[in-house]
């Protein structure tokens, strides 16, 4: 079979689960999942084994893209609580959004529906497999996946995993759907796939996430870059500042939530002591002029520099005239993810969260916390940049659309 073809029949078959779980009530469907959670627990060895096979043929990634790749006991039952939270969480199938009355007379409402088939795009992370699983199973999808080949097996081992719940619980096995090649071609069909697939969600580098953007017939849902910036303000308190920058670009810096580039107050009286403690914690610095006349050991910044998303233990930090050169400089830099500003004087903080155009902005907290389950949302299926639809976190309610629903008496229209 062709690409083109095999797409087609997954896809065949998914939209037949999607009508299906449409029409379940919620309590079925958390069932399908909590059944899926326990067959990943059940099948941890086989699952930790094919993520043992991954990782010896992994030794080529970077430390980001292998730390994404890697699987442990602990992270493992992460991955099947992750699907267990979702099931506790609220349906938004059938969710009131508004009502009103026509001036016709035609008693109108606008409720929560499904989007239908969604293909899911994504590398060196298994717990997407089971992450986006449960996102469209409980907002009523059907999701067909398609992982990178460095995780072929251990992607392989979670669907079978998740599919087996599905079939315990009686819910359709077709709702999940795995591509069952790595051969790039896939890729290519899943993008052409409109009328198919109503919605293409990558997860993965900026190569990837460049293809599906410029290839696909299919509405994408997506972020290209986290350049995320952390503006320390002359009002912020040193012991807040520090921790706030060390956690955003150190806890874990391969996350697309890590803050990239530090931006400090030229009125801040404690950037030297900052620089010195991201120094000091391990990571590697990158500055402009006047950061480097208050840090001799910060190397040189390039131009290249505040538009990159190094994805590492290193940040590029510049000196900023107070929240208007913060504002500018984001405004001219920033990748519309994530932004956060450390400062005790409210109005300052206020105006930032007001003014900064990106999907989240943080006041006195670190860019690591943008992320679906920190919010309260349960797993999940990505973080959208865009402006149109959903935007941040995308969980539950951002894999829903919506359809108005008129009741009327008899009305006709002149």
């Amino acid at each position: 079979m062709d690409p083109s073809a095999i797409i087609a029949e997954l896809a065949t078959r998914a939209r037949d689960a999607s009508r299906q779980l449409a029409r379940l009530p919620s309590e079925a469907k958390r069932a399908g999942l909590r059944a899926a959670a326990a067959e990943v627990r059940a099948r941890s060895g086989d699952i930790l084994g094919a993520n043992a096979e991954d990782m010896a043929r992994a030794a080529a990634l970077t430390p980001a893209l292998g730390d994404r790749l890697r699987l442990d006991p602990a992270r493992l039952e992460g991955v099947a609580a992750a699907i267990e939270a979702v099931a506790g969480l609220d349906d938004p199938v059938g969710a009131l959004i508004d009502q009103r009355v026509a001036p016709s007379g035609i008693a109108l409402e606008r409720v929560r529906v499904p989007i239908g088939v969604i293909g899911i795009i994504y590398e060196s992370r298994p717990n997407v497999t089971t992450d986006a699983a449960a996102l469209c199973v409980m907002a009523g999808n059907a999701a067909i996946l398609r992982g990178g080949s460095e995780a072929q097996a251990s992607n392989a081992a979670l669907h079978a995993a998740f599919v087996a719940g599905l079939r315990k619980a009686g819910l359709p096995e077709a709702a999940v759907e795995r591509v069952p090649s790595s051969d790039r071609a896939l890729v290519g069909a899943m993008l052409a796939a409109a009328g198919a697939i109503d919605l293409i969600v990558p997860r993965g580098g900026k190569s990837l996430v460049a293809r599906v953007q410029a290839e696909a017939r299919v509405p994408v849902l997506a972020h290209l870059d986290g350049v995320n910036h952390v503006f320390v303000h002359a009002s912020a308190t040193p012991a807040m500042a520090e921790a706030i920058a060390a956690n955003a670009k150190l806890r874990r810096p391969g996350i697309c939530g890590a803050m990239e580039t530090l931006l400090i107050d030229r009125a801040y009286l404690a950037a030297p002591a900052l620089l010195a403690a991201l120094r000091a914690g391990g990571c590697a610095l990158r500055g402009d002029a006047g950061v480097r006349a208050l840090d001799p050991q910060v190397a040189p910044a390039t131009p290249k520099d505040w538009d990159s998303e190094y994805l590492a233990p290193i940040a590029s930090v510049a000196l900023v005239e107070g929240l208007d050169g913060a504002l500018a400089h984001i405004a001219r830099h920033g990748s519309g993810h994530t932004e956060a500003i450390v400062a005790e004087d409210a109005a300052v903080a206020e105006r930032f969260l007001a003014e900064v155009d990106a999907a989240i902005v943080l006041w006195n907290a670190s860019t690591q916390f943008a992320d679906g389950g920190e919010f309260g949302l349960g797993a999940e299926i990505g973080i959208a940049t865009g402006r149109l639809h959903a935007r941040g976190p995308v969980a539950l309610e951002g894999l829903t659309t919506y359809k108005w629903v008129g009741r009327g008496r008899g009305q006709t229209r002149a």
